[in-house]
């Protein structure tokens, strides 16, 4: 029988941050007054679009492969991902001396599919309809004894996510704050179970929430039933960051303790979010990375009175998306 796997803890986190110390960005956080006046609340945007490679996925993908024994890098790693992972992952494999394959689907954005090929990666497609990424990526990983590198469901991912959280309570706790709630976009759930081990550790009274895409809000439907629900969707949201078929084992582990709570917004809802933070922060962030932001501008969580935090998580769009919906 496989061993039990233990969970990551707050402690995994505060190691990540060691091992991430002068290679990640510690991103800042942002205000806007429109932002503020809207919501009726302090509210706080942790730029992680301002990240390497363009988003959080760096920090997970540099933990992890920064952990690989020294011996057994020679076989390089394989990631699947439709492109903020792959971006992270390949980006760490060069930093490290390492070879790296992404199993990335044909219809991912060009320019995710661009940065991956530019960061020294072999680029491998599949029909996300059809194919299954994992067990592709499974067998080339046991083919060239290469690392597999999940894109959420790994301790080491989700301490390396955790770091995000960790900068957002020092932060605050320059300001003389703490947060009272804290939101974050939600795929497989490794930056929000990240996030909320950190957070959890330093604030135990914030409250987190997930903020998901109509019809791939399988954390918030998860939440309410207790179990792990799949979505009946592949496709079929400009978030393409965003689609996992359900949360992660362990991620869900984690969140059900921590955080319980998550809203969806649709993609009219979350292309505003994009426009609004182009226009009032001159950010450029992906629609996946703006739902969080989205969820916010909405009311659909009341953050009025309150020290919030919206996480933007990414910002590697397609510049025909991102002019359309900014314009």
């Amino acid at each position: 029988m496989d061993a039990p796997v233990s969970l990551p803890t707050a402690t995994d986190v505060d190691e990540a941050a060691r091992r991430l110390a002068g290679v990640a960005v510690h991103t800042p956080l942002l205000r806007s007054a429109a932002l503020d006046a809207t919501t009726k609340g302090r509210v706080f945007l942790k730029a992680e679009t301002l990240q390497h490679t363009g988003s959080f996925k760096f920090r997970g993908a540099y933990n992890k492969l920064a952990a690989i024994p020294v011996e057994r890098r020679a076989g390089g790693v394989v990631a699947f991902s439709s492109g903020n992972h792959a971006q992270g992952v390949a980006a760490a494999a060069r930093l490290l001396g390492m070879s790296c394959v992404i199993v990335m689907p044909h219809d991912a954005p060009r320019a995710k599919r661009e940065r991956t090929a530019a960061f020294g990666a072999e680029i491998v497609l599949y029909d996300r309809t059809h194919d299954d990424r994992e067990a592709i990526a499974a067998d080339i990983a046991a083919r060239r004894g290469a690392t597999l590198v999940p894109p959420y469901d790994d301790a080491l991912i989700i301490a390396g996510q955790g770091t995000a959280g960790r900068e957002i309570l020092e932060d605050l706790g320059a300001l003389g704050l703490v947060p009272d709630v804290v939101v974050v976009t939600a795929s497989g759930g490794g930056l929000t179970a990240g996030i909320a081990l950190a957070v959890k550790a330093r604030a135990p009274s914030a409250a987190l929430y997930t903020a998901e895409p109509q019809g791939f809000d399988d954390h918030a439907r998860s939440f309410r039933s207790g179990r792990r629900e799949q979505n009946t969707a592949l496709t079929g949201t400009i978030c393409d960051a965003l689609m996992a078929r359900m949360p992660g084992e362990l991620t869900f582990a984690i969140n059900l303790s921590l955080v319980g709570a998550g809203v969806a917004v649709s993609d009219d809802e979350v292309a505003a979010a994009v426009a609004f933070a182009f226009a009032e922060l001159k950010l450029v962030v992906e629609p996946g990375g703006a739902v969080a932001l989205a969820a916010l501008l909405t009311g659909k969580i009341d953050v009025a009175g309150k020290v919030a935090v919206a996480v933007l998580s990414g910002g590697n769009v397609d510049p025909e998306l991102f002019f359309r919906l900014v314009a």
